[in-house]
């Protein structure tokens, strides 16, 4: 498989190919693939990476090995639903009857179909959530939400790029997202060749930008969603959400029923994953903080369903009650 080595934007335009399953592990946990959707289509892949590298030795114990490996590939990063669900979609491809050479044949076309099926989902989202925005306005996003974290158009940002060619929309601010920036690094890339005029501001400065009045909605995507409309999301996301609701400013989340975890009640249950102290202690190669100083470095926070005004889904725009909104959309996806 090739994708995009998102570590070495916006500076070089760098295409990795993965030939084996471990490969694409590493890519996940060093974040060369990063956004939930596309790494739940990059874990895809990995399954049916997997079951053709064991193919060739044709082992008895076939299930048994592709089992082992997809629990790697599922544990590679633990916050985001679309991997899980992924992996799990796969392995049940993969207990089906016939042979080790079709059943391989059955998972590259289940991987293609789940990239797919994320694009025409994006598609439909982008639709939905531009009918939300007000003619003549800005919004305001977060982290990065675009093709490169998708299978293609893109959640938060594929709603954006839809409200923008629909002419809706006057401008685009979108924040930094520390640690790994990226806001400056990949959202702002990917607005700037989309040529939809952009403002990059702190993190930090995003309060005064809401409370001003300078965006007309806050537009976000998520990497797991809760039975009841909790939402994880990268790390500030709850910050915007609680300035959105004292600013009396819509937040909404853009995400694919793939996103949504039935089997989580509420976001307490949701794993936070905590990444390296050097994330936060370097920008690249360089040290900026103190030595010796402890460190912090959650890569997501949990945002409360009361802060959120509604969740665009490929089925439809859920708003409360969120349990049964989005047990309607799951049930839509099904059928």
């Amino acid at each position: 498989m090739s994708l995009i080595d998102q570590t070495r934007l916006p500076s070089e335009e760098v295409w990795l190919r993965i030939e084996d399953f471990r490969g694409v592990v590493s890519a996940i946990k060093e974040m060369r693939i990063r956004g939930a959707p596309v790494i739940g289509i990059a874990g895809a892949y990995a399954v049916a990476l997997a079951a053709r590298e064991l193919e060739r030795g044709r082992p008895p114990d076939f299930l048994a090995k592709l089992q082992a490996a997809a629990i790697d590939i599922e544990h590679a990063r633990p916050t985001g639903a679309n991997l899980s669900w992924a992996v799990d979609r796969m392995m049940k491809v993969a207990r089906g009857p016939g042979p080790i050479d079709e059943t391989v044949d059955r998972l590259v076309a289940e991987a293609k179909d789940i990239h797919e099926e994320d694009e025409r989902a994006n598609l439909r989202m982008g639709e939905l959530g531009a009918s939300l925005i007000p003619n003549d306005s800005a919004v305001l996003t977060h982290c990065n939400t675009g093709a490169l974290a998708t299978g293609g158009h893109g959640t938060a940002l594929g709603v954006i790029r839809t409200a923008w060619a629909q002419g809706r929309l006057s401008r685009v601010y979108a924040t930094e997202t520390r640690s790994l920036l990226q806001g400056a690094r990949l959202t702002a890339w990917e607005l700037a060749r989309a040529g939809i005029d952009t403002t990059l501001v702190p993190d930090s400065a995003a309060g005064q930008l809401v409370h001003r009045g300078c965006v007309a909605a806050v537009i976000v995507g998520a990497d797991r969603i809760a039975a009841n409309g909790d939402v994880a999301n990268k790390i500030g996301t709850y910050s915007l959400a609680v300035l959105s609701a004292e600013n009396e400013v819509p937040f909404y989340v853009a995400a694919p029923t793939s996103t949504v975890d039935p089997s989580v009640p509420t976001g307490a249950d949701i794993p936070i994953e905590e990444r390296s102290p050097e994330e936060v202690t370097h920008v690249g190669f360089t040290r900026v903080a103190a030595e010796g100083v402890g460190v912090s470095n959650p890569a997501f926070d949990v945002t409360p369903n009361r802060y959120v005004t509604a969740i665009i889904t490929e089925h439809a725009v859920v708003r409360r009650p969120y349990d049964t909104g989005l047990a309607q959309a799951l049930e839509a996806g099904i059928g």
